[in-house]
C-alpha cells in the first residue's frame, strides 16, 4: 500500500472516530448527569395507586371538615409533606473542603569495617600497604511530601416529590430541575432519604439532612462543551496510554 492511501485511510478512520464520539456525547449531559439509577430492594417503585374521583358535595356527610381526596382531615395537623406524591423543598446547602499534606523523609547509613588478618603474625603487606584490609559504606536518603486540596459548594433551591413511604418515619424523595437557558441547558437532580422530623413548618429540609443523597448538577451547551476534554485528549489522559 502507497503512503498516500495509508495516510487517505488513517484520516478516514480518525474522521469516522471523531464522528461517532460527537454523536455519543452530543445529547449526554456533561458533569455525570444521568437518569435515576433503579432503586434498590428496600427503595423499590410502589405500584400505581387508583385515581380516586374528587369528592362531591354531599361526600362529606355532613361534616364541615371534610378530608380531600378520600383522606381524613384532622383538626391539628400541617402542610408538611407526608404521604407518595407530596411536594417537598430541598434546601441544597453543600459544602465540603478537604485538605491533605503528607512529608516523608528516610535517611539510612550503613559501615563495616574488616580488620586485616596477619599471616604468621604479620599483616600481608604490598609498598606497605594492607592487601587483606576491607571497607564498606553504603548509604540511601529519600525525601518526599505532598499536598492537596479541594473544596466545593453548591447553594439553591429544588423542589422534590415523596416517591415512596418507607413506613419508619422516612420518606424517599427524588427530582430534578431542567433550565434552558441561552448558553445551553443546566439539570440539577436530588434523590435521597428525608426523616419526617426534619422537615420544618414551612416544609423544607436542607440538604444536609438528607440521608443516602444524590446531588448532580451539569449541563449540555456551548459552556458545558469548552470544559470538556476532547476525544483524543482523553485517550491522552487514560489508563491506555502508556507513558
Amino acid at each position: 500500500m502507497s503512503r498516500a492511501a495509508l495516510l487517505a485511510r488513517t484520516a478516514t478512520l480518525a474522521a469516522a472516530v471523531a464522528g461517532l464520539s460527537a454523536c455519543a456525547t452530543a445529547n449526554r449531559l456533561q458533569g455525570d448527569v444521568r437518569p435515576f439509577d433503579a432503586p434498590v430492594a428496600q427503595y423499590a417503585e410502589p405500584a400505581p395507586q387508583p385515581v380516586r374521583a374528587a369528592p362531591g358535595p354531599g361526600d362529606g356527610g355532613g361534616s364541615i371538615y371534610a378530608g380531600r381526596s378520600g383522606k381524613p382531615m384532622r383538626l391539628f395537623q400541617d402542610n408538611k409533606a407526608s404521604d407518595i406524591g407530596d411536594l417537598l423543598t430541598i434546601v441544597l446547602v453543600e459544602s465540603t473542603s478537604a485538605t491533605t499534606k503528607a512529608n516523608t523523609a528516610i535517611t539510612k547509613k550503613t559501615g563495616v569495617d574488616m580488620a586485616a588478618p596477619t599471616l604468621a603474625g604479620q599483616q600481608v603487606t604490598l609498598n606497605g600497604k594492607s592487601l587483606l584490609s576491607a571497607s564498606v559504606e553504603g548509604g540511601r536518603d529519600f525525601a518526599g511530601n505532598g499536598n492537596s486540596a479541594q473544596s466545593n459548594q453548591l447553594q439553591g433551591q429544588l423542589t422534590v416529590r415523596v416517591v415512596q413511604d418507607l413506613g419508619n418515619g422516612n420518606l424517599l424523595v427524588r427530582g430534578d430541575k431542567q433550565l434552558r437557558l441561552n448558553q445551553g441547558d443546566e439539570l440539577v437532580q436530588v434523590q435521597g432519604i428525608v426523616r419526617r422530623a426534619d422537615i420544618g413548618s414551612d416544609n423544607r429540609v436542607t440538604s444536609d439532612r438528607v440521608a443516602d443523597a444524590r446531588i448532580v448538577y451539569g449541563g449540555r451547551g456551548t459552556l458545558a462543551r469548552s470544559n470538556a476534554i476532547g476525544w483524543l485528549g482523553r485517550f491522552f489522559n487514560s489508563a491506555l496510554f502508556p507513558y
